[in-house]
This record gives C-alpha cells, structure tokens and sequence, in this order.
C-alpha cells in the first residue's frame, strides 16, 4: 500500500492557517478523486478540500475546530501501490511553496481604499449590516464553548458581525468581541502573535473610562504588519500624472442605460482602468515583476488586482487573471462578479491570489490623489483620484480654447530596487495615453 500526505492548501497568499469545520469522510472511508474530503474556513473564503488520488482515508491528523497551518499534513490516504513511505499531495505540492522567499511574502496588501463599484452592505433595518442575525442557527462548538467560558449569552453572541461564509461568527470575531467587552487593551493571544510582531510598540498614555480603546480584529492587524513588512522591504517613490478622461466620462453618459439593458451589468469606470493598465503592462513587462533576493521574476501573466469591500468594513483583493485577454465588456462582467461575490464572503481561494498588479480607487472618498503602499510580491500599485471638471487649454483647428473638461489625477507607487523613475513615469504616461485616446463613439 502506498501513502498519500493530504497537506493543507495554500488558500491566498495572505492566508497561512486555515481552520478545519468539518470532516466530510473518516478512518476508513473509500475516496475517489476530486471527491470532498473536509471543509475549512480562513478569514477570508471557505473551501472544500478534494481528494487527489483515489484510496481509503488512512489517519485524520486534526479534529474539527483546529486551526492548522499551510503546508501541514492534515490526513493520510492510502493508495494500491508499492510505496510505503508518505508522500506529499501531488495537487498541493504545486499550489503550496514552502521556500523561504515564499514564506517572506506570504502577506497580501489590501490597499486603504474602496473600489467605486461596490456599495455599502445593508438592509432597511436602520441600516445595519447582514450579518449573522440572518444567519443565526449555525454557531461552531468551537465559537459555543469560547462563549460559555467568557460569559456570552446567546443574545450578544447573535449580535456578532460575523466574518465567516454567510456572516458566519468565526473563532476570532467572538475573541474581537471579548477583548473589546472588557475596555482595556489585553494581552495578546497566540493566535494573534505572528499578526503583532513586527508592528512598533506605542508607550502613549491613557486614561481608564475617558478614552476609548478598540483592539484591532486579525484581519487588521494582518494589514497592519503587511503595511509594515512593504515599507522595510520596497523603496518607495511615487510618480503623477494628470488625465483628461472627458471622452470616457462622456461614452459612459451616454451608454450606460442601454449597456446595462443589453448586457444586464452596470458599466463603470474601473474596467476601463483595468483595460488601459493591461494594454500598458503589455508595454512594459518589467513593471509586472517580483523580486526574490537579487533575481528578478518577470511574471508571464497579467493578474490584476482591485481593491472591494468586506461587509465588516475590511478589505479584500480580488484578481482578474490574465486581465489583457478580455474586451470591455468581459472586464465589466468580471469586475461586477468579483465585487458582488467579495461582498457576500462567496470568493474561491484561486480568486484572491496570483496578483502581479494593482489597482486602488481614492476618488470614491472625493480624494484628488492618493499615494498606495505597494501590495508585496508586485512591484508596482496604482491610484486614481476623483475626476473633476476643471477649465483646460484645448488645442482646436481655430486655435487654442478653453474649455470645461474632465480631468482627474493617477499615481504610481514602485520599487525602486527593480523599477527606477524612467521606467515608472514612462508606464504611468502610458496609462494616461490610453485613457486620454478612448474611443467615445465605440460600440459595445
């Protein structure tokens, strides 16, 4: 009989644990291939895990409510065959890199802004958020028994925004809620360690019942110690641009009503960013690269991340992979998909990873500009500001004019290890060129 390590996937390049919700087969259960062994939850997706082989399950190695790391054998299953010895997940063995570079970079950016698509998550109630008291019958034993202990009754823990697949209350929603239950900052739990452990210490002083202290939740804190790590690990420079978008914002006006009949979707400016961004990669390939040690990564594919919105006020980065192969209309559909899904907690782990670019939107806050922290491995992230009428020189046949026009502002933040000021100010024009050409009378 042979011996097949079941390893826990890799679900995001954020994501180093993953917590185990339910054994779908035990000891002694027949599995075929692609047929779901176990679920599991992060903090940002949950996911089946299938079986890569046909065989028996062998050994379970966790029990249900277990948090496990990346890379961790969590089951073996035994094949026919004649190796004895253990050997890895095939299907896994590629998706999961256990290499130190990889390690390293094993936190995803989710640049400080929203994308412009992606509406608050409410319903009629006063506004409050859908979160768990639409789905309130589920509660984990692990969440149960973390209640019982810290004195949660059923109400508040009803009340719980949960972050979890359907508002779900996860294991560190209710620890979130029990440290800021007590009004004072507590001492870090091991789950939360390797989150804090880079971030500086702050010796400012306060006052019992006169100012208020929120503990940042994991997914915070997670942000906060990537911010940190990009900031030691990247260069930063950051170049501008002024755009005259008035063709795109006039196609937009006149299309968007019979766009959105035709094709069942809302066109909006962010797939038209998307658009001219990719035709600008294709430009300069070397803005789509990562950096390992002194090697440079030119990455095959174009993924472009965008920024969208979490209904407990977090962020997300979806991906749409090879963003250069669809038109318009196919960037309209995916960036609508991925928002809606990002939304509803419903992203596949394959969806938040693989990112080579990035794309963030400060016009949604009415900022002129911003200047984005790059979101590592890439080397490279871009914001656009609000678009704003302003009087500009227009060259005519007749001469010069002035006229009203819709401009807005672009900004690249790059490492300068790899991509020096040549390079990022020639790639942003770039952005700008395509934009400003827009065909206005384009069909769809």
């Amino acid at each position: 009989m042979a011996q097949v390590q079941l390893i826990m996937p890799k679900m995001g390049e954020s994501i180093m644990e993953a917590t185990i919700l339910k054994w779908v087969k035990q000891v002694g259960d027949e599995v075929e291939v692609d047929e779901t062994i176990l679920e599991i939850a992060t903090d940002k997706v949950d996911s089946e895990v299938p079986s890569p082989v046909k065989g028996v399950i062998a050994e379970i190695h966790y029990e249900v409510d277990e948090t496990v790391a990346v890379g961790k054998v969590i089951a073996i299953i035994a094949t026919e065959g004649e190796n004895d010895s253990p050997v890895p997940t095939p299907s896994v063995v590629e998706n999961v890199s256990l290499e130190p570079a990889a390690v390293n970079e094993k936190m995803e950016a989710i640049p400080q802004v929203v994308e412009e698509i992606v509406e608050p998550f409410v319903t009629a109630n006063n506004g409050m958020l859908t979160t768990i008291n639409n789905n309130a019958a589920f509660f984990s034993p692990l969440v149960k028994n973390i209640a019982k202990k810290e004195n949660v009754s059923q109400e508040q823990l009803e009340k719980i925004q949960g972050t979890g697949l359907k508002g779900r209350v996860t294991k560190y929603d209710i620890l979130s809620f029990i440290e800021n239950r007590k009004g004072q900052i507590p001492v870090a739990k091991e789950a939360y360690k390797s989150a804090t452990s880079e971030l500086p210490k702050s010796s400012i002083e306060y006052k019992s019942g006169e100012d208020e202290i929120i503990e940042m939740d994991r997914m915070r804190r997670l942000i906060a110690e990537h911010m940190v790590r990009s900031k030691k690990t990247s260069p930063h420079v950051t170049s501008f641009v002024e755009v005259d978008v008035t063709n795109i914002v006039k196609w937009r006006e006149k299309v968007k009503i019979e766009y959105q009949a035709k094709h069942g979707e809302k066109i909006t400016f962010t797939p038209i960013f998307i658009q001219a961004v990719a035709k600008a990669i294709s430009d300069f390939p070397m803005i789509n690269v990562s950096v390992d040690g002194t090697k440079i990564i030119v990455k095959k594919h174009i993924n472009v991340g965008m920024a969208a919105a979490l209904p407990n006020n977090n962020l997300i980065v979806p991906v749409i992979k090879n963003a250069n192969e669809y038109n318009l209309v196919g960037l309209s559909k995916k960036v609508n998909d991925l928002a809606r899904r990002a939304r509803a907690n419903q992203l596949k782990p394959e969806e938040i990873q693989g990112g080579t670019f990035t794309l963030t939107n400060v016009g949604t806050f009415g900022n002129v500009m911003g200047v984005p922290i790059i979101n590592q491995p890439q080397v490279a992230i871009m914001s656009v500001g609000i678009i704003q009428k302003k009087p500009a020189v227009v060259e005519t046949e007749y001469g010069d004019l002035i006229a009203i026009r819709h401009k807005m502002f672009l900004s690249l933040s790059y490492d300068h290890r790899v991509v020096d000021g040549y390079l990022g100010g020639s790639f942003l024009r770039r952005v700008g060129d395509y934009l400003e050409d827009f065909d206005k009378n384009q069909g769809f």
